[in-house]
């Protein structure tokens, strides 16, 4: 009986030590797109942190967002993933169905971190037969920015919906002192296949179901051409992307747009790069305080409607370290969730809300990290709660096109081609009837696969 517990005693010992030895030279790779210097640097200095805590060391990899998928690609065909990638959306499910993300070991991850404690939108649109594609880390919405001061002035309801928006732009367009919207016309941004992505959802238009290519359907795609070619109607002249959108909006001439949340530091006089230019003092939150924000859009045809979102998430990889990997990745979205998400708070709304003792835990720390980038300050400091914890709740209905169906490589295809830019951009400019460039979308769009 001693010698027996004697030898199990020494067999302990012995995998305690090969376990040490193990964890001290231990050592994993993080792919990451978050490759600005500053961005960068914090993303050390949570590496170092970790490292310093557990013994691995992680290895941050800066890897652009235009090389991922190739990058990927030939990783994998060498058997030489990182352990980790963190990457957007539409590579959850291709990498997920080519083999290169592990969906049972992040799906272990969010079951241990709790499934609950995540916004269902991003998980839904990573879910795989096998489990998530990847943990979600951070995320944003595609936002209707309206001039609040104005729209309560004149008695409008929010821009929530087509009847809203079209109602408000009766009121308010009165150029050129004042557009009533400033629309994406300029066929070869990416911004106006955004803002058309988010228009069409909101009416329940897509051209995808679960067996590929459906083609738009004809009313719902009317409705929704016909929504986007009077918010045209009310916009300047011209070739219009992102650039004169913010900036009619900053010169108090636009009385709506539709933008990214990283216009929310911009907003507040935080940004001399970008600075609200409706009165003489470039760091004013004036503008601030007279916006508001929607992320939630509608159409006649799709009440409920759709908020177009950005998904980001951490995947790990066949080739990994599996239970180091995981490891890392339970640090980042947990005790080290807010050091992860104050690399860039303005465009990094926490996809996972809280914890169960705590639900509203990351949301509530998320609003008070600092953001701008010449002057800094709370996010909590420069807009209410309630207007806050609405542009999160937009991730909790996050959409796009082809997740649900399980066909995002062929959406993204379809997006990627600007068909749709434009005949759209044909149509408004009153070049074809709006059946006719439904008809022309269907046709092009079929020969994509």
């Amino acid at each position: 009986m001693k010698l027996q517990k004697k030898i199990t005693g020494a067999i302990s010992l012995i995998t305690m030590i090969a376990s040490a030895t193990t964890v001290i030279g231990q050592e994993i790779k993080v792919w990451t797109t978050e490759t600005q210097p500053a961005r960068l640097e914090r993303q050390a200095k949570m590496a170092a942190e970790y490292e310093a805590s557990t013994g691995v060391k992680v290895e941050m990899i800066p890897v652009e967002e235009k090389d991922m998928g190739t990058r990927a690609t030939a990783a994998f065909a060498a058997g030489d993933l990182p352990d980790v990638i963190y990457y957007g959306l539409q590579y959850a499910l291709p990498w997920t169905e080519a083999g290169i993300l592990d969906p049972e070991a992040t799906q272990e991850v969010v079951d241990a971190l709790g499934s609950d404690t995540f916004a269902p939108g991003p998980i839904q649109m990573a879910s795989t037969p096998n489990g998530v594609a990847g943990v979600p880390v951070d995320g944003w919405t595609q936002m209707v920015v309206y001039r609040k001061d104005l729209f309560e002035a004149n008695g409008l309801e929010a821009p929530s919906s087509y009847e809203n928006v079209t109602k408000a732009l009766s009121k308010l367009h009165n150029p050129p002192s004042m557009f009533g919207f400033v629309a994406a016309t300029k066929v070869d941004e990416n911004f106006m296949s955004q803002v058309l992505e988010h228009v069409l959802l909101a009416n329940g238009a897509t051209p995808v179901n679960s067996s590929g290519f459906s083609g738009f359907e004809e009313s719902k795609t009317i409705e929704a051409l016909e929504f986007y070619k009077a918010i045209a109607d009310a916009s300047p002249d011209g070739e219009l992307f992102w650039q004169q959108s913010r900036e009619l909006y900053f010169a108090g001439k636009a009385a709506m747009i539709i933008w990214s949340p990283f216009i929310m530091d911009e907003l507040a006089g935080l940004r001399d790069s970008a600075p609200p230019t409706i009165n003489s003092d470039p760091t004013s939150r004036e503008l601030a305080s007279a916006t508001g924000f929607v992320t939630n859009f509608s159409g006649p045809s799709n009440p409920a409607g759709a908020a177009w979102a950005d998904s980001r998430y951490f995947g790990i990889t066949v080739d990994a370290d599996t239970e180091a990997a995981q490891d890392f990745v339970k640090f980042a979205v947990g005790d080290g969730y807010l050091d992860t998400l104050a690399i860039a708070p303005e465009g990094k709304f926490p996809s996972r809300n809280g914890t169960s003792s705590n639900p509203t835990e990351y949301i509530d720390g998320w609003a008070k990290l600092d953001v701008g980038v010449d002057r800094r300050a709370p996010l909590s400091d420069l807009y209410p709660a309630d207007v806050i914890s609405s542009i999160v709740e937009g991730l909790d209905v996050a959409q796009r096109w082809g997740v649900t169906e399980g066909q995002l490589g062929l959406a993204s295809k379809i997006i990627n081609s600007q068909v749709i830019n434009r005949v759209v951009r044909e149509f408004i400019d009153g070049g074809i009837a709006a059946d006719a460039a439904v008809a022309k979308m269907n046709s092009e769009l079929s020969k994509i696969n």
